[in-house]
């Protein structure tokens, strides 16, 4: 009787850590949730010149896809489009579709286009000059960046589908930084300043229309 017992205890105590393992196994991590509904930092006034603000705490990691992105900033920009391309293959892809070349300040003035050769590629940005450029270098790299966007929901995937070269664009969300459970990550750039590699900034977009 004593044995029957015994073994009752121990499949009782199997039972249990099978449902605990199992519960753990299912369970994600409590800092990583379910994308949240994609709400817009608060901000006035539109302005000339991207702003960014802080990420309040209440807005933690979540899950889009087959990877963890983190916020990192709020994000508001009205732009013009300088040049689109949409991209279908490698892992950026499966997160942001598109890129946009976007620019503001002079770098939205007919006169300075006009006189760039502008193209993207690879998820890059490039311009040219013939002569001299129509605007300092610096200016150019302060005014103007190769943005990747995620769409939050499908009414942000299809305002951007709407988006062409030539509009002028307000856009509304979170730069982010994406990181996959092998390892991988792709983060944004949280300055304008900056050129090269890593400079482009990876936006979950909550609204983008055109103006």
């Amino acid at each position: 009787m004593r044995r029957v017992a015994l073994v009752a205890l121990l499949l009782l105590g199997l039972y249990g850590g099978w449902h605990a393992l199992r519960d753990r196994a299912v369970r994600p991590p409590a800092a990583v949730a379910k994308a949240p509904i994609c709400r817009p930092p608060p901000w006035g006034d539109a302005a000339l010149a991207p702003l960014q603000s802080d990420v309040p705490a209440e807005l933690q990691p979540f899950r889009l896809k087959a990877a963890t992105l983190t916020p990192l900033a709020g994000f508001r920009i009205e732009a013009r489009v300088l040049g689109r391309r949409d991209y279908s293959r490698g892992r950026e892809s499966d997160l942001s579709p598109t890129d946009l070349a976007l620019g503001w300040g002079r770098m939205r003035e007919d006169g300075v286009l006009d006189a760039l050769d502008i193209s993207q590629s690879g998820r890059w940005y490039h311009y040219r000059w013939s002569d001299t450029p129509p605007i300092p270098p610096e200016e150019i790299v302060r005014s103007s960046a190769n943005m990747h966007f995620i769409p939050a929901d499908d009414i942000a995937a299809r305002e951007l589908a709407q988006v062409e070269e030539g509009d002028r664009v307000r856009v509304e969300g979170w730069l982010v930084e994406a990181v996959a459970s092998d390892g991988w990550t792709w983060r944004s750039s949280l300055t304008r300043e900056d050129s090269g590699d890593g400079a482009c900034e990876l936006v979950y977009v909550c609204s983008m229309r055109r103006l």
